[in-house]
């Protein structure tokens, strides 16, 4: 996720660690169970290891952590 130097999200909170499910498209499969997606207010690192996401797919992610592939 993207963190500024107190290690805390700007503006509070990135979309993905807001209290609300929201869903992404994964855009990039990354090392140790990360992906890149592309939310409404740009591109998100998250953990896909409780799926099995692929490029392409349509994930709901909940504080930072892939839930369920749409």
């Amino acid at each position: 996720m993207r963190e500024n130097e107190a290690g805390h999200c700007p503006e509070g909170a990135c979309i993905t660690c807001s209290d609300t499910a929201v869903a992404c498209k994964v855009v990039a499969l990354l090392d140790d169970d990360l992906a890149i997606v592309d939310t409404s207010a740009g591109a998100e690192e998250v953990s896909v290891a409780l799926v099995e996401a692929r490029v392409g797919d349509t994930i709901l992610v909940h504080a930072g952590e892939a839930i369920a592939v749409m």
